[in-house]
């Protein structure tokens, strides 16, 4: 893995794309958050993205997650960005304080019931496949508004808003219209439900400047951190 001034390096770089990306959009650079993401990486990856002053972490698998959490620093937050079987549902609520992927009416409800049973408080995010991408995971954006339906009953979960995954293209114009159908959903659902939902997680290492003019508030960064992911 790379080293802890070669990590804070690459951050200052990204953080330099963010401000630019956000000058350009006419945004204040602060209106949107750098999410490292240690999948694949050794808990070090969590403790340089601490000590550099970032709050959270996104990890993909649960497993993962309850290995590393216990060594990194406690006043970390984690962050669920990969998929999530409803088997692994109570895993999820232990091992992370957000979960980004909640992609269906059913797990909706399960983690619902399951937070209040343990009496967890979680911030949860919708899961939309707002490019159409039948290699990504999330709701297809008619199946949005059920989702929501499902999550706003249970107190325990504080939905905050949307997530999408920008389908694999060399055309830069399919990130940027997941990005834009993202924020239509979301903003036709705050006016649907009455409610507001602040945050877009949008853009990775490759597409995040395309994010950020659709009105991304959280990229998730991997290699541009941390370099190429290990083999697994």
């Amino acid at each position: 893995m790379v080293t802890y001034d070669q990590f804070t390096a690459h951050c200052q770089a990204v953080l330099e794309r963010l401000a630019q990306a956000c000058q350009a959009s006419g945004r204040s650079p602060s209106s949107v958050r750098l999410l490292p993401v240690t999948k694949t990486h050794p808990f070090e990856a969590a403790e340089f993205a601490h000590r550099f002053g970032l709050g959270s972490v996104g990890e993909n698998r649960v497993q993962e997650a309850l290995l590393k959490r216990p060594q990194s620093p406690t006043a970390l937050r984690w962050e669920l960005i990969g998929h999530l079987q409803s088997n692994k549902a109570k895993q999820a609520l232990q091992a992370f304080d957000v979960l980004q992927s909640v992609d269906s009416a059913e797990l909706a409800a399960r983690l619902g019931r399951i937070a209040t049973e343990l009496g967890l408080n979680r911030e949860v995010y919708v899961q939309v496949n707002s490019g159409d991408d039948p290699a990504k995971f999330g709701c297809d954006l008619a199946e949005a508004p059920a989702v929501l339906e499902a999550l706003l009953p249970h107190r325990s979960l504080k939905v905050v808003g949307l997530m999408a995954i920008a389908p694999l293209s060399d055309d830069p114009a399919v990130a940027r219209r997941t990005f834009a159908e993202l924020r239509r959903c979301r903003d036709g659902l705050e006016t649907r439900f009455g409610i507001k939902l602040p945050e877009l997680s949008m853009g990775m290492s490759g597409d995040l400047e395309l994010a950020v003019a659709e009105g991304s508030t959280c990229v998730r960064v991997g290699s541009a951190l941390y370099g190429a992911r290990p083999a697994q």
